[in-house]
């Protein structure tokens, strides 16, 4: 079960952008893109990069706030389970910040939520 949940997660690299809309829950038509690209309507920006540990900065353009799991990746390719805030509807940006040195973020198991945390 574990290895077909990664398959239907996303991973980010650090240093890369993406975009994609969540179907079911999880990532979908993801694919790679400038850091300066905007998400149309219904779509999910997020960037990884490292500075002080591992940061994430991801925004959702629709009207629908989500609640998501987030692994962190090390240079063994080993998954952490890495504690996230809501991720708010309508473009606002939402920051996320690690200690940990990662290769990348997971994520996935997006979720309508119901108010927000952090």
């Amino acid at each position: 079960m574990i290895g077909l949940l990664a398959a239907l997660a996303l991973t980010v690299g650090t240093g890369e952008t993406w975009l994609f809309t969540i179907d079911h829950g999880q990532p979908a038509q993801a694919r790679k893109v400038e850091a300066t690209a905007k998400p149309a309507r219904g779509e999910v920006k997020v960037t990884v990069r490292a500075l002080f540990g591992t940061m994430m900065t991801i925004s959702n353009n629709s009207a629908q706030g989500y609640t998501f799991q987030a692994q962190l990746i090390d240079a063994e390719s080993k998954a952490v389970n890495a504690r996230t805030c809501t991720l708010p509807p309508d473009n606002q940006p939402a920051l996320e910040s690690w200690p940990q040195k990662a290769t990348g973020v997971r994520i996935s198991d997006f979720k309508p939520a119901k108010g927000g945390r952090c």
